[in-house]
């Protein structure tokens, strides 16, 4: 863990959620040192080496040095993925050199760094990119995302550390904050500006009926976290559509 990530836990631990760093320079982990560039659009540029290859989401590079080699890498699960409708491959990039990658869209990003063993939720379409030791998988959630969405359903991305050490990557909209809750504290969250959580974070959906008397009334939706562990915040709220 990096000394700017420490301080942000330490803030979390105490009280509101705590901005993520929003830049880095020569950090490393996982035998990949990595760049966070930017402030509106952020780059993250990465330094591969030939055993340490990384897998990204499709349509996100910017640039890369020519010897860095560009591939497809079968994902865990790809018959069950394709039945959901999900993504069968990730590009991945191999070689010596330097490669740089962005999304289209104002946002923060944010590095996870993993022990083997850990993993973490995502919510869908925010991963960004991840080491070779990271295993990314998906689980849907029916009973959140039928208050949410109108019963149509939603996958939740789950990134694993499977060995030795591994860095995951995500892009969020805004700028993020991290809240650690303790075990059984509890934080709301508009269902828009959750961008991940530790395993160990349950979550469900709060819904509370708002009366405004003669004029009727609306439905106030939240995704309640309960501890113990991390729960990632985007200042950006996003609602993709689903489908069945």
């Amino acid at each position: 863990m990096s000394s700017t990530q420490a301080a942000a836990k330490q803030i979390s631990a105490t009280g509101r959620p705590a901005l993520m760093p929003t830049s880095a320079q020569n950090e490393t982990f996982a035998n990949i040192t990595y760049h966070l560039d930017g402030e509106l659009v952020p780059v993250l540029t990465l330094e591969i080496k030939p055993d340490e290859p990384v897998y990204f989401e499709h349509n996100i590079m910017l640039w890369k040095q020519p010897t860095v080699n560009i591939g497809m890498k079968a994902m865990k699960g790809a018959f069950k993925r394709m039945m959901a409708g999900l993504q069968v491959f990730v590009t991945e990039a191999q070689g010596q050199g330097m490669i740089a990658f962005s999304r289209d869209g104002a946002g923060h990003i944010v590095p996870l760094h993993l022990k083997q063993g850990e993993e973490i939720d995502v919510r869908e379409h925010q991963f960004l990119a991840a080491s070779r030791h990271v295993e990314y998988s998906f689980s849907r959630v029916k009973g959140v995302a039928s208050m949410m969405f109108g019963g149509t359903g939603f996958f939740i991305d789950k990134f694993r550390c499977t060995q030795g050490e591994g860095i995951l990557w995500l892009h969020g909209y805004g700028n993020v904050f991290e809240k650690t809750l303790a075990a059984g504290e509890q934080i709301e969250v508009e269902p828009g500006g959750w961008l991940y959580k530790d395993a160990s974070v349950h979550m469900d959906t709060n819904l509370q009926k708002v009366s405004s008397g003669l004029f009727g009334g609306m439905s106030f939706i939240t995704n309640r976290f309960t501890g113990p562990g991390r729960v990632g915040i985007q200042s950006m709220s996003l609602h993709y559509p689903t489908m069945e």
